[in-house]
């Protein structure tokens, strides 16, 4: 093994898709896979005791989550990288498992060039992603920088107004609430829509709310 050769780790509950994995990587020369695992309990019990330079983490375990696994092992050993292996197009689990300490997520449909090349990139300093899973990421950031953009032009009154539309709340109801005319909520409504450049409630709560599911 050469002093540059990359030592892996592999967890991953589906066998066919773990020897598959194993058979591909062991063919790169600058690659060598240490352990393989089935699930998380074993992992978690021997990884301490091992010296690898990138782990490739199944999320979908049967007994320990495989963003759980990542946040109880990285404070080991640090400098260890864990590159996510998923089906799950969903950027909940990204961010969750950037959070645990993950480096890289992709998904399981990514060949052996390009298994192979997440691999090294991480292990040089990057942060691999799917174009997929990359996109979801993107399109998430950007619907909760548009929120805070909107969070920001209404006042606090208007913010609390377009909660009680969010509700389903009638003016008078508002007007009750707050304490204010029904002819006053009509005149922050109208600001509402104004600032948020839409012409109904629907389109304000679908606005203010980008993907949340409230309307």
């Amino acid at each position: 093994m050469s002093m540059h050769t990359i030592r892996l780790t592999l967890v991953e509950d589906d066998h066919e898709m773990l020897e598959l994995m194993r058979t591909m990587l062991q063919r790169e020369g600058d690659m060598h896979v240490v352990a393989t695992y089935d699930n998380g309990t074993d992992f978690l019990e021997e990884f301490a005791a091992k010296e690898v330079d990138v782990v490739i983490m199944d999320i979908g375990l049967p007994d320990i989550s495989g963003i759980a696994l990542v946040a109880r092992t990285k404070p080991l050993r640090p400098a260890t990288q864990f590159l996510m292996s998923t089906i799950f197009e969903n950027p909940a689990f990204t961010f969750r498992a950037l959070s645990a300490g993950a480096t890289g997520y992709l998904l399981k449909n990514a060949g052996q060039e390009d298994l192979a090349a997440a691999i090294r990139d991480v292990h040089n300093g990057g942060s691999p992603m799917s174009p997929a899973i990359a996109r979801l990421v993107v399109n998430s950031f950007q619907d909760q920088v548009m929120s805070s953009i909107q969070d920001h032009l209404l006042t606090e009154r208007e913010k609390e107004i377009l909660d009680l539309l969010a509700q389903g709340r009638m003016y008078k109801e508002i007007a009750i609430l707050d304490k204010i005319s029904t002819e006053t909520v009509r005149k922050h409504v109208r600001n509402i829509y104004e600032k948020l450049q839409v012409g109904s409630r629907m389109e304000a709560l679908r606005k203010a709310y980008p993907g949340t599911g409230k309307c």
